[in-house]
Parts: C-alpha cells; sequence; structure tokens
C-alpha cells in the first residue's frame, strides 16, 4: 500500500491547505504502515513538505501553469497507476473538488469529500465527513482499490513533524487537456477567502457599501478576508465573488465575524464549519446569535470602531 497526497500550488507557491493534507497523509500512511509521497506542480518551495513528514516529493512541471483540472488529472492518475497508490489524499478547495471527480474516475477509484478525521475503519475504509451542508455526519465506506479522501478545510489540523525531504523533477507524460485558457483575472494585495484563517464579513446592517471601510479596516489588522452576504452582492455593494453562504463560497475558516448579518438559513449553512463564529448585531433575536460562539448585541458604527482601536492597542503591546 502507499498514499499519495496532492499538495496544491498557485502563483508557484504551495497554498495554505498543503499543510494540512500533507499532515493527513502521513497520519494515514503512519496508520496503514505505508509510505507517502507528495505531487506538486509549479511549487518552487514544494521542500517545505518536509517539515510536516513528507519524504519524497514527485514535482511535475510540464503542466501548464495556471490551474487546469484535466492536465493534473492526466499526469496523477498515470503515476498513481506506475506506482500502485492505493490511497490519494486531497484537499477540499474549489479545485480540489474539480480536480478530484477527474480523478476518480480515469482511475476507477472511490472518493469521500469533505472528511474531517482519520479513517474509522480501515477494512474496508470507512472515512467521517459532513454531510446535509454541515448539519451532520456520514460514515461513508470506500471499497475501490484505490480510494482518494478529500480533507476538509480546517478538520484535521496542521502537525509539524520535520524530516529529510527529496525532491524528484518529473516529467510527465499525460498531460493532454480538453481546456483553453483565454484570460486569467486574479485579485492581488489582500487575502482571500480560501486561503484565509480568518473571515470578515458584513451585510445590510452596514447601510451602504460607503461604510465598508469599517470591514477593510477590521480585516487589515486581523490579516482577513473580506466577505459579505448575498444581499450585499445583489445590490451590487461587493462583487459576487466575495458572497459567501450556501449559494456563494464556502467558508470553514479558523475565525469568522459576520457584521449586520442577520442569518438567513443558506448564509449559516455555508459558514457554520467555521470553528469560532462572532456576530455584531443590533438586533438580539437574530437568527445568527444561536449559531454563534460569542455575539454582540449592539451598533456596528459603535461597536466595530472600538473593536479596531483595542485590537490596534494590543497588537502595539505584542
Amino acid at each position: 500500500m502507499s498514499v499519495l497526497i496532492i499538495a496544491e500550488s498557485e502563483n508557484n507557491a504551495l497554498k495554505r491547505n498543503a499543510a494540512e493534507v500533507a499532515s493527513y497523509g502521513v497520519a494515514l500512511a503512519s496508520k496503514l504502515n505505508a509510505s507517502c509521497t507528495a505531487i506538486t506542480f509549479h511549487a518552487s518551495n514544494a521542500a517545505e513538505l518536509g517539515q510536516y513528514g513528507i519524504t519524497k516529493i514527485a514535482h511535475i512541471s510540464n503542466v501548464p501553469s495556471h490551474f487546469d483540472a484535466y492536465a493534473q488529472a492526466n499526469a496523477i492518475s498515470a503515476y498513481a497507476t506506475q506506482n500502485k497508490v492505493t490511497h490519494i489524499v486531497i484537499g477540499s478547495s474549489a479545485d480540489a473538488k474539480f480536480l478530484a471527480p477527474l480523478l476518480a474516475a480515469k482511475l476507477n477509484a472511490g472518493y469521500a469529500p469533505n472528511v474531517v478525521a482519520l479513517p474509522d475503519e480501515l477494512s474496508p475504509l470507512t472515512v467521517k465527513r459532513t454531510a446535509f451542508t454541515n448539519k451532520a455526519f456520514a460514515h461513508t465506506q470506500l471499497l475501490a482499490a484505490c480510494n482518494i479522501i478529500g480533507v476538509g478545510n480546517n478538520s484535521f489540523g496542521v502537525i509539524e513533524n520535520e524530516v529529510n525531504c527529496t525532491v524528484d523533477e518529473i516529467e510527465a507524460t499525460h498531460t493532454a487537456s480538453n481546456l483553453e485558457q483565454i484570460s486569467i483575472e486574479k485579485i492581488t494585495g489582500k487575502a482571500t477567502i480560501a486561503d484565509a484563517d480568518v473571515v470578515v464579513s458584513g451585510g445590510r446592517g452596514l447601510k451602504g457599501p460607503e461604510n465598508w471601510h469599517l470591514i477593510e479596516s477590521l480585516a487589515e489588522i486581523l490579516d482577513a478576508a473580506t466577505a459579505c452576504s448575498k444581499p450585499v452582492s445583489d445590490m451590487g455593494w461587493r462583487s459576487h465573488d466575495e458572497h459567501v453562504g450556501q449559494t456563494g463560497k464556502p467558508v470553514s475558516t479558523n475565525l469568522y465575524i459576520a457584521i449586520g448579518i442577520s442569518g438567513a438559513i443558506q448564509h449559516l449553512a455555508g459558514v457554520n464549519s467555521s470553528k469560532v463564529k462572532v456576530v455584531i448585531n443590533n438586533d438580539p433575536e437574530a437568527p445568527f446569535f444561536k449559531a454563534a460562539d460569542y455575539g454582540v448585541v449592539g451598533d456596528a458604527f459603535e461597536v466595530v470602531p472600538e473593536l479596531i482601536q483595542k485590537l490596534k492597542a494590543f497588537k502595539a503591546l505584542s
């Protein structure tokens, strides 16, 4: 048996979730008494995975530099077949959830996304994962010869276990793709929702786009990403790429701060897997208070500036 982890990269560097995927893969390999190898694409810092117990990395650079699920699936499936891989560990980002089903189809493999713990059983392989938009857990059996485990964001954690790591440059022979790149536009200069540990989100309680500086100022001091509720993006206050919730981007961060968001069921379904949820709202009956770990009943225009000042004072002392 052997374990293969897929470490995602962007802008020629590993994504933040690569450390968690590596930690899970090493722990799984230990439980299986198997070897663990990582595949990376265009990651100049691939060797950093050695901090999390990865001893061998297959670095493939002859695929498109932008994310191309078809090319990567072709390269990974060829490598996995050649090396008789039995378990593949991948993340749960939007890219990973595009790539994993393609990979499963090519390898005739089982696939379970949103896995939150090491397998309950190894034979048959049984994993615990979130279901029904994080309202329940499902214990899923994977019965194929090769199985793919999609680790939920911020579900397993990062385990540092520094080892000597070797990086082998691999020239993949199967990198054909059905995609044609026309253009790619990326947001620069601020944290993204997918990679942030902290997300600060605003709703209609901000009363207008001219008050969004409160969200941005708080996010800046927390090194957080900014987000919004669906009504805010629908009204054009913010772009739709910041809309989080069941109908927008799912959020699974260490800290989610909701300001002026009442907590519609669709919004809560998309953010309730965040570890700590904080809500600031002047309506004590807002549904979000029932789902939050911490709540502040108060006017955002008074609470948020005071919070920013307190955080600035705290950071000045540290």
